[in-house]
């Protein structure tokens, strides 16, 4: 038999029965209540890194999500963070004048990152060269186009156009506007030759 720890609630007592007397017949009604230790995603998982003495290392390990942030993009893609020994950050460096640089901000680098964490958690910074892992990033699948882009207006079309704009006197708005109304006929025309298959 499974104890319940006494700050749980047992099913017991997530079900209340409520008793209501009317015209001289007693009916039961259930309630469903909601149970008040309900815990989010975040706190289970941080329960369970805790129970597992993981959490000071989850802690650590949030550098990597912080580097970008702390350091800035110029030297985020130059230097990356690779792996954590006891409480060293290891960072590959990808060309040795950006490690000397980095080298001179490191006590800064440390003191914003260990801010940026809440907490001293990270003693040191050893840099290595070498090419930073750069995370895989996916292709973008390229997408064909749509049926209104391939629509192409007639000579007669395209004038009417040019000439509903012409009376126009800025010519930055003018082409802006000739390119709204283009696209819009060619949306137009796609729908009408959809209509007619």
């Amino acid at each position: 038999m499974k104890a319940i720890d006494s700050d749980q609630k047992s099913p017991i007592d997530c079900f209340s029965v409520n008793y209501e007397m009317s015209r001289g017949e007693l009916r039961i009604m259930s309630q469903t209540t909601r149970s008040r230790s309900i815990d989010g995603v975040g706190t289970v998982l941080d329960r369970f890194l805790q129970q597992r003495g993981m959490e000071d290392k989850l802690r650590r390990y949030r550098a990597w999500q912080l580097w970008d942030r702390v350091v800035g993009p110029q030297i985020a893609a130059r230097a990356r963070p690779s792996r954590m020994r006891d409480n060293t950050l290891e960072v590959w460096v990808d060309h040795a004048v950006w490690m000397q640089q980095l080298q001179l901000m490191k006590p800064k680098i440390l003191a914003r990152l260990n801010a940026a964490l809440g907490e001293e958690l990270i003693q040191d910074i050893y840099l290595r060269r070498g090419r930073p892992r750069q995370e895989a990033v996916p292709p973008v699948p390229q997408t064909p186009p749509l049926l209104w882009q391939q629509t192409r207006l007639s000579s007669a079309e395209e004038e009417r156009i040019s000439r509903t704009v012409a009376v126009l006197a800025d010519g930055d708005l003018r082409r802006q506007l000739k390119e709204l109304f283009r696209r819009q006929a060619q949306v137009n025309k796609a729908r009408q030759e959809a209509q007619q298959d």
